[in-house]
C-alpha cells in the first residue's frame, strides 16, 4: 500500500495523515483557517463535524468488517457443514441409482464409502464408544501394510470401528480393507454394502493382491472363535489358525502391525448359546447375553463401553529370507510373535484402564 493510508486488525483503512495538511505538518491550525472556526479543531476543543462523520463511518466500516467475519465462522459450523455432508450424500447416492460410479475390482466404492457408510459409523465410533486410537504413528501413511487385531464383540462390530479410526484419527486418512468371513459377504443387503465399504474376503489371494497394490488390510486371524467366545474368556486370544495372514504378509513383503483392541468384549456379554437353532440357520452361533433375547429388539443395543485402540511397533518382513513364506514353520512361529504381542498390550492396556464405561 502507498504512503496514503495503513491497515487496521479489522481490514477498514485509516489515513495516516487528515486531508488539506501537508504530511509533514504537525499538530494546529490547517493553513489559512482562523483558530476559531472554518471547521479546524480549537483549543478548546471544539469537533469538527467533518471529522466526527469521518469517525463515526470507519466505526460503522469495522463494524460490518466484523459481522461478515463472524456471518463466516458461523457457515464453518457444525450445522453448515452437516448441511454440506448432506447434500454429497444425496448426490453420491443419486448416482448410485444412474449407474454413474466406480468400484475397484474388488467392489470398493470409495467416494460411497466416504460420504455415506463412515457416516453412518461415525455417531458409534465418536459419541457411543468413543474410540481413542493409541500409536497411530506406527501406521505407514502409504504402501501396503497388514494390521492384525484381536477380535470380539459378538458380533464382529470390532471391525467396523477400527475402519473409521484408521481413517479419521491416523495421518493420511487411509481406508482399512479388512479381510471378512464369507458368511458376512454372502448376506443379503449386508454383504453389499460390505464390499462397497472394501471388505473382502478372507482370502490369502485377496489379501496378498490388496497389499502388493499398497493397500492397508486388516485382519482379525482368531475368526468366530474370538469374536464369539464367552465372556468369562474376554481379552484371552484364540489361536490363529495356521498364520495364513503371516504368509501374505511375507511374499508381499509388507509390516505387519499389532493391533490390541480393549472395550469391544464388553459390548454384548455373551454367556450362553442356543446351539440347536444355530444350526438350524447354519450359523457358528446364536449369543445370549443378559439383554438378548430377553428384552427381544432393545436387548439388540450395544453397550456404551469405552473403546481403546492400540497400534504397537510393526513388524519387518521385508528383512526375511525369500522362502520364509514357504515354510509353515517359519510362518506360525511369526504369527506366534504376532499374536503374543496383541496379548502383552491386552494386559497392559487392561492394567491401566479404570473403568470399562468412562
Amino acid at each position: 500500500m502507498s504512503g496514503g493510508g495503513a491497515a487496521r486488525e479489522d481490514g477498514v483503512v485509516v489515513p495516516l495523515r487528515r486531508p488539506g495538511r501537508p504530511s509533514g505538518s504537525t499538530a494546529g491550525p490547517a493553513p489559512g483557517s482562523s483558530g476559531e472556526g472554518g471547521g479546524a479543531a480549537t483549543g478548546e476543543g471544539r469537533a469538527d463535524p467533518a471529522s466526527s462523520a469521518r469517525d463515526a463511518a470507519l466505526e460503522a466500516a469495522r463494524a460490518a468488517v466484523r459481522a461478515a467475519r463472524d456471518a463466516a465462522r458461523a457457515a464453518r459450523g457444525p450445522a453448515a457443514d452437516l448441511g454440506r455432508r448432506a447434500r454429497r450424500a444425496t448426490d453420491v447416492l443419486a448416482r448410485r441409482v444412474t449407474g454413474d460410479y466406480e468400484v475397484d475390482e474388488l467392489g470398493f466404492d470409495r467416494e460411497l464409502t466416504e460420504a455415506v457408510l463412515l457416516d453412518l459409523l461415525r455417531p458409534l465410533h465418536r459419541r457411543w464408544f468413543r474410540v481413542e486410537l493409541r500409536g497411530a504413528e506406527h501406521l505407514p501413511r502409504r504402501g501396503g501394510a497388514l494390521l492384525v487385531a484381536n477380535h470380539s464383540g459378538t458380533v464382529g462390530i470390532d471391525a467396523l470401528m477400527t475402519m473409521v479410526a484408521v481413517h479419521d484419527d491416523a495421518p493420511g486418512g487411509r481406508h482399512l480393507r479388512v479381510l471378512a468371513a464369507d458368511l458376512v459377504l454372502a448376506a443379503p443387503v449386508l454383504g453389499d454394502l460390505a464390499r462397497r465399504a472394501g471388505i473382502t474376503l478372507a482370502s490369502p489371494d485377496d489379501a496378498e493382491r490388496l497389499l502388493r497394490a499398497g493397500e492397508l488390510v486388516g485382519v482379525w486371524p482368531e475368526g468366530y472363535k474370538g469374536v464369539g467366545k464367552h465372556f468369562r474368556d474376554r481379552y484371552r486370544l484364540q489361536r490363529f489358525g495356521r498364520g495364513g495372514f503371516v504368509a501374505s504378509a511375507l511374499r508381499a513383503g509388507v509390516p505387519i502391525v499389532p493391533c490390541a483392541i480393549v472395550g469391544a468384549e464388553e459390548v454384548y456379554p455373551k454367556i450362553g448359546d442356543v446351539a440347536p437353532l444355530a444350526r438350524l440357520l447354519g450359523l457358528p452361533y446364536v449369543p445370549v447375553t443378559p439383554f438378548f433375547p430377553l428384552l427381544g429388539p432393545l436387548g439388540l443395543v450395544p453397550l456404551p463401553s469405552r473403546w481403546v485402540v492400540e497400534l504397537g511397533e510393526p513388524v519387518r518382513t521385508d528383512l526375511a529370507p525369500p522362502a520364509t513364506a514357504d515354510d509353515p514353520a517359519a510362518v506360525l512361529d511369526l504369527a506366534d510373535q504376532v499374536r503374543e504381542t496383541i496379548q502383552a498390550s491386552l494386559h497392559e492396556l487392561l492394567l491401566h484402564r479404570r473403568s470399562v464405561w468412562r
